[in-house]
């Protein structure tokens, strides 16, 4: 996959939810966490290009989380972020699909969890798309949040019922 061979810049860096500070120590903090993720999980968050013009729209992938969340720790976790520009044309769906192709069929997990804020639709509608249950609302950092999860058993009919569409 081309999308492993990510190259990190400050642009990528600043649209990271979590927002990973203004000097140039904690902006490195960020990037060492990253490749430490490809490092010891052989995951990561992937840049997202468009083809045509071949600028930089987004990124999606898997990330490791150790610390503890929704009573949740060490857990595969769904991410994507786009461009405003390119919000409902698919793309967030199509990204996290292959996301979840990589979770089930290379790293061989189980389970992959994600959340989103309850109040964006967009995400929490693509989460559903895919084959993702939505388990509870949970607070983080006091934003309301839907948490899912879908397990290898679901991506499989969820990839067969696709597969009847085409």
């Amino acid at each position: 996959m081309g999308c492993l061979n990510l190259i990190l810049t400050l642009k990528f860096i600043n649209i990271l939810e979590t927002n990973p500070g203004n000097n140039k120590e904690q902006i490195i903090n960020v990037i060492n966490f990253i490749r430490q993720q490809y490092i010891d999980n052989r995951i990561g968050r992937w840049a997202i290009i468009d083809k045509i013009t071949n600028e930089f729209i987004g990124w999606t992938g898997l990330k490791f989380v150790t610390e503890l969340t929704n009573n949740h720790q060490n857990y595969y976790d769904l991410g994507y972020r786009l461009k405003r520009k390119y919000w409902g044309k698919g793309i967030a769906t199509e990204t996290a699909l292959i996301s979840l192709e990589y979770a089930f069929n290379i790293i061989k997990t189980e389970e992959v969890f994600a959340a989103a804020s309850v109040e964006n639709m967009g995400s929490n509608k693509v989460l559903q798309k895919i084959g993702f249950k939505l388990l509870e609302t949970f607070y983080y950092e006091d934003i309301k949040c839907n948490w899912y999860r879908i397990d290898k058993k679901i991506m499989k009919i969820r990839i067969a019922e696709s597969l009847k569409t085409v």
